[in-house]
């Protein structure tokens, strides 16, 4: 009896994996998968915290640069995200959070998303190139880094989200790149912030969908597990987020400098990312690991608020 319903099960959705494949695309249904391949949201949010840094190091708002990093900041992440999907395919399809994705669902070709990446790949360089020449190196670096090196880590070790956050720190050090073309200590400490926040947020959300994960084989947990070694990290991490974001206070770190009330605004929701990092060490629960995940999203968007407002507001 369970053999059979397993077997409808089995059938029920092959038909509806057949469906869909064979479904008439639409201009809206071809825009929607387009925007899921790239990611859109993600997208955008991380183009957001690269006009953040422009606007930390600019005296003058020069729109044409801001529609460049924007345009090309998208094109970027948009295809970095499109190479990983096609790059893990099979996966994603073993996965209940991306087995619906135009790629394993069966809504787009392969051969369509190696164009659309390639291409997205082109026009980003390109786009940024029009800045200067670092703003579309590091933009390049981060494709190179994500698609070339994480993506085929995920599966061999945990280190993957150390190599993984190099990629994701660089948007928001990019926009001051792109406004002063140079790099020093300024988009520096900008990377670092970034950098360290990354681990405690997508570890939380690697704790979130272990399971999920080990379907396809990730390994992204720094003990591979959802345990008590593996909330240290958290915690640890989010403690020197909270200690490096407060730096620019001192004033040693050139034109990014931070004013006292914003320093103890930075520094009282650094406190609150740190109880909830706390609360999941504590409870090592899926639920506090989703808190966190909100928080730590919050707390980045606060975070890069607080020292644009600063820059314009004497507060």
């Amino acid at each position: 009896m369970l053999e059979g319903v397993l077997y409808l099960q089995l059938i029920g959705r092959c038909t509806m994996r057949l469906t869909e494949a064979t479904r008439p695309n639409t201009f809206s249904s071809t825009v929607k998968d387009f925007l899921q391949l790239t990611k859109f949201r993600l997208a955008v949010s991380v183009v957001i915290s690269s006009l953040a840094g422009y606007l930390l190091a600019v005296e003058v708002l020069e729109w044409h640069i801001v529609s460049y990093l924007f345009l090309g900041g998208y094109a970027m992440v948009g295809a970095s995200n499109a190479f990983n999907q096609w790059m893990e395919k099979d996966l994603d399809a073993l996965m209940q959070r991306t087995h619906n994705r135009p790629l394993p669902s069966g809504r787009m070709q392969t051969s369509t998303a190696l164009i659309i990446a390639s291409g997205l790949t082109l026009l980003g360089i390109l786009i940024l190139g029009l800045i200067n020449f670092r703003t579309a190196f590091f933009g390049a670096l981060s494709i190179f880094i994500y698609v070339c090196v994480y993506t085929p880590l995920k599966r061999k070790t945990p280190l993957a989200v150390f190599v993984g956050a190099f990629p994701g720190a660089i948007p928001f050090m990019l926009g001051w790149v792109a406004a002063t073309n140079r790099f020093g200590i300024e988009p520096g400490l900008l990377f670092m912030i970034q950098f360290l926040w990354q681990f405690p947020h997508f570890w939380a959300i690697g704790w979130v969908l272990n399971e999920d994960y080990k379907k396809a084989g990730f390994k992204l947990l720094p003990s591979g597990e959802t345990d008590r070694i593996t909330a240290f990290q958290i915690v640890f991490y989010t403690l020197w987020v909270v200690v490096v974001s407060l730096v620019p206070t001192f004033h040693y770190t050139g034109k990014l400098q931070l004013s006292l009330v914003s320093a103890l605004l930075i520094g009282f929701i650094g406190l609150v990312m740190l109880y909830f990092a706390m609360k999941l060490m504590q409870q090592k629960t899926k639920k506090a690991a989703q808190q966190l995940i909100g928080v730590s999203i919050l707390y980045i968007t606060a975070l890069q608020i607080i020292y644009v407002i600063d820059k314009y507001v004497t507060l």
